[in-house]
């Protein structure tokens, strides 16, 4: 019998989506939404990147991370300097800084949490296996 490709996509939909409810919820302690966590940790790992390649990082659009940016801006948690020709490149604030180690901090217990039914070997394979797919895509 034939694996149900779509039901196989709807359990990967609802695993991520109470990943991201599980996380949004955890990290309102910090004042940051998971949303703006992951630009956080986009910035932090590709320091002086333009907007475009942020919105990329983070499965946003360009207008859409502009309006994210422009929020995290003026709450202090990044900085924005004029690059070549018309781009702005994006480094984090010491107050950005702590935000992502504060949101790290949060995320390992929520995460350990929401992968608690699978031992190590299984979250090894299943690792490996969401690796193979997202290899496959040359947009991933």
């Amino acid at each position: 019998m034939a694996t149900d490709l779509e039901l196989l996509g709807q359990m990967i939909k609802r695993a991520q989506y109470r990943n991201h409810r599980a996380l949004d919820a955890a990290l309102q302690e910090t004042g940051v939404t998971l949303v703006q966590w992951d630009a956080l940790r986009a910035i932090d790992r590709m320091p002086g990147a333009s907007g475009h390649t942020l919105a990329t990082a983070t499965f946003q659009s360009d207008q859409a991370f502009g309006t994210l940016a422009n929020r995290m801006l003026s709450r202090g948690l990044i900085e924005r300097t004029a690059g070549r020709g018309r781009r702005l490149e994006h480094t984090l604030t010491e107050t950005g800084r702590v935000a992502l180690a504060e949101g790290h901090r949060i995320a390992a217990g929520v995460l350990d949490s929401l992968f608690a039914a699978l031992d190590e070997p299984a979250r090894a394979t299943l690792a490996r296996i969401l690796g193979d797919l997202v290899a496959r895509d040359p947009m991933a």
